[in-house]
């Protein structure tokens, strides 16, 4: 995963060092030297993640990380504080000031990446469902039914995974004050059961016989759990174990001894997290509903898709990783419709469009571009990626006659797959739109039943062919 993280510290040899630390990881990195430099690189550059030195002489951390939390244009942007401060108040004031998450110098190599991973993952995850929200809100508006909605701040509910009855009952007591309802769970069936009810928060102990690092990934793969935050407690000696929580998913950690200040400022950042990430949700598909579903196949329609590709294209033109464009058309789909009428045909674009919305990313976007046409938007995709995930919906669709329902019949059916990747100068959503045609009418043309890659060429040929 490759983001711009913006480096702030008073200290040449400490940005130094991290620069180089993030630089062997694949990372781009900005650096800042004071407070106002932050500030104003943060606003023009919107980096992925800041990290933050707390101890700077003029304006400290946490004033920054204040007015950067403050700014709309920056409040979105994870700052992790820096500091050589150790002591456990400090750590509770750079959380409540907004912080992401706070690292004691010298930094820890393994938690330093995994953190920035982690967060940078998460905030993605919110940009894309932001863009969502702004595009659906375009016709939200046009229908007068725009609303503003007031941060949700009801008791939470969290469920906590402890195989001690002691620290268990601790970590209840700590969160009380905050909380509606604690669920304690000591076994993975509990904990899917225990997601009966809608949770805030998860909070999953590494400390016992079993390994909890397998409950993030249960989490994470169950649909009722997918975006459930979850909280990894460990001992300081677990931090390897703790980073791989975190690529697997996890969202923050706390070392023990637990402080109960810092547990309830994380627990709180988290669960305002989901809130927003529920809210965010819930305005998109209530947005939906408003002519931006195709109603055959309840996926994205044009409409949709277009405004989604253009405000996909104003990021990377913006400095956002680039992304790939997949245009799929159902081969001979007109002899389907002559041959087993047109209810067979609806029963083939249902079925089409369900294989594929299963076989693509959650962030990832799936259309009906028109009749048997669809495409697939992928924000942040390498051409060899988006090639595999195109044979992949390639052979979802043909490896698996699609039945027919009523008409009582199984019928085999392929797609043919153009595929186009942004390219960085002046690219334009009609442009790489064009470019997946012009690969999809090659791949037609070689036989169907196939993905190809947009080639220059191609768009000699089609000028001739035009």
């Amino acid at each position: 995963m490759s983001a711009r993280i913006l480096v702030v510290d008073d200290v040449t040899v400490n940005v130094r060092l991290l620069e180089a630390k993030l630089a062997s990881e694949y990372f781009n990195v900005l650096t800042a030297f004071n407070g106002e430099k932050a500030i104003e690189m943060a606003k023009a550059e919107r980096p992925d993640l800041v990290l933050l030195d707390v101890m700077m002489p003029g304006m400290d951390g946490f004033e920054v990380c204040k007015r950067l939390k403050a700014d709309p244009a920056t409040a979105e942007i994870p700052v992790v504080m820096v500091t050589a401060l150790s002591d456990v108040s400090d750590r509770v004031k750079g959380l409540e000031s907004g912080a992401d998450d706070f690292l004691t110098k010298p930094v820890n190599d393994v938690a330093l990446f995994a953190r920035v991973r982690s967060l940078v993952r998460l905030k993605r995850m919110i940009e894309e469902w932001r863009l969502r929200e702004e595009v659906s809100g375009r016709f939200e508006n046009v229908l007068g039914q725009g609303e503003k909605q007031e941060e949700d701040s009801t008791p939470a509910r969290v469920v906590v995974w402890e195989q001690s009855d002691f620290a268990a009952q601790r970590i209840t007591e700590m969160l009380t004050p905050m909380v509606q309802d604690v669920v304690r769970v000591k076994s993975p069936d509990e904990l899917g059961a225990s997601f009966s009810q809608p949770a805030d928060l998860v909070i999953l102990s590494l400390a016992g016989s079993f390994d909890a690092l397998r409950l993030v990934g249960q989490l994470r793969s169950a649909e009722a759990s997918r975006f459930a935050p979850v909280l990894l407690i460990a001992a300081e000696e677990e931090m390897a174990r703790l980073a791989k929580g975190l690529d697997l998913g996890a969202n923050d950690y706390i070392l023990r001894p637990i402080d109960k200040n810092e547990l309830i400022a994380r627990a709180r950042t988290q669960i305002r997290r989901k809130r927003l990430q529920d809210r965010l949700q819930e305005n998109y598909q209530k947005s939906l509903a408003l002519a931006l579903t195709d109603s055959l196949t309840g996926l994205y329609n044009r409409r949709y898709f277009t405004a989604h590709l253009e405000g996909l294209m104003t990021r990377i033109a913006e400095g956002a990783q680039g992304a790939a464009v997949l245009m799929l058309d159902v081969d001979f789909f007109k002899k389907v419709n002559d041959t087993y009428g047109h209810a067979a045909g609806d029963v083939v674009l249902r079925e089409v469009a369900t294989r594929l919305a299963r076989n693509v990313r959650g962030f990832d976007l799936v259309a009906r571009y028109g009749g048997e046409e669809f495409v697939v938007v992928m924000p942040e995709t390498t051409l060899p990626i988006a090639t595999m995930v195109a044979e992949r919906l390639r052979a979802a669709i043909a490896e698996k006659p699609i039945a027919l329902g009523e008409v009582g019949r199984e019928i085999p059916v392929t797609i043919s797959i153009g595929i186009a990747v942004t390219q960085e100068r002046g690219d334009t959503a009609t442009a790489a739109l064009s470019r997946a045609d012009e690969a999809l009418y090659e791949a037609k043309r070689a036989g169907r039943n196939r993905a190809i890659n947009w080639e220059p060429q191609m768009q000699a040929m089609a000028k001739v062919a035009n």
